[in-house]
């Protein structure tokens, strides 16, 4: 009876990683029934009448937009300066929370000196900054940028200061009573260990990102999306309008899911819960 349990258990581990991956394409398509349904709801009550065009066009007249705006080259040329304006405040907000954040979740000093002036900066919404930030950057580019920035630093540095925080100390000793350096400590376990909290932190701050650009590209912006927005608001231009927040929300899912790939790529080691 034992040797017959001893040989089944394998064979019965080996086929659950078979069934998990034959059920991920029944899965992907269930998670686009939802998307689909409200988009043709969408669609039928513009046409019958239910939405009037003025307040919210159809999809298919926005997608109408969109192409129009895409053969002539007007939405690349302000998709790219939106990206542009992006990728810099994530890079400036991303590398100095990255780097407060390991101070201050590494040093008690840093700790210190560090972390009560950041919780203080927590508490003020950074888009009610924007008066300030003209007086200090003035209107044009930097102004853009520091609100990115601005947006991006707190969800990374806090993911950062609490992946670091969350570490098991054992984990930490054992490391050292095995002779790892203090290198080594922090390449082999510190860092995956808050890795988990970093991506999360990488989630959230994209997404302030792109609201923060919203904003900032709504200030005496000649390109972006943003000021293609704006400008079809002032001549009625609702499907652009619509498509200019599409835009958004697809960067916004195209970076998530990118994120979503490299979290799974780099964290394989990683078994959490998953739902059933």
């Amino acid at each position: 009876m034992s040797r017959t349990t001893l040989v089944e258990a394998p064979a019965e581990v080996a086929a659950a990683p078979v069934t998990a991956r034959r059920q991920r394409p029944a899965r992907r398509w269930r998670r686009l029934v939802s998307p689909v349904v409200l988009v043709a709801g969408w669609e039928l009550a513009a046409r019958v009448g239910v939405l009037a065009p003025e307040k919210l066009p159809a999809p298919s007249d926005v997608l109408a937009a969109g192409w129009r705006l895409s053969r002539d080259g007007t939405l690349a040329v302000h998709l790219v300066d939106s990206l542009t304006r992006a990728g810099a405040g994530l890079l400036i907000g991303g590398v100095l929370a990255l780097a407060l954040g390991t101070v201050a979740g590494l040093l008690r000093l840093g700790d210190d000196l560090v972390d009560p002036p950041v919780q203080m900066a927590r508490m003020l919404p950074h888009l009610g900054l924007v008066p300030l930030l003209i007086i200090w950057v003035g209107i044009g580019e930097p102004l853009k940028i520091s609100l990115v920035a601005l947006g991006a630093f707190f969800p990374i540095y806090f993911n950062t200061y609490a992946g670091i925080r969350d570490i098991d100390e054992r984990l930490v000793e054992a490391a050292r009573t095995c002779g790892l350096g203090q290198a080594a400590r922090l390449r082999h376990v510190v860092l995956p260990g808050a890795l988990p909290a970093l991506f999360l932190g990488l989630r959230l701050a994209i997404g302030a990102a792109w609201l923060s650009l919203v904003v900032g590209e709504q200030v005496n912006a000649q390109t972006g999306i943003g000021f293609l927005m704006m400008e079809a608001r002032e001549f009625s231009q609702t499907d652009v309008v619509v498509l200019g927040l599409l835009v958004y929300a697809l960067l916004g899912l195209i970076s998530d899911l990118a994120l979503r790939v490299a979290e799974r790529r780099m964290l394989t080691w990683r078994r959490g819960l998953r739902a059933t």
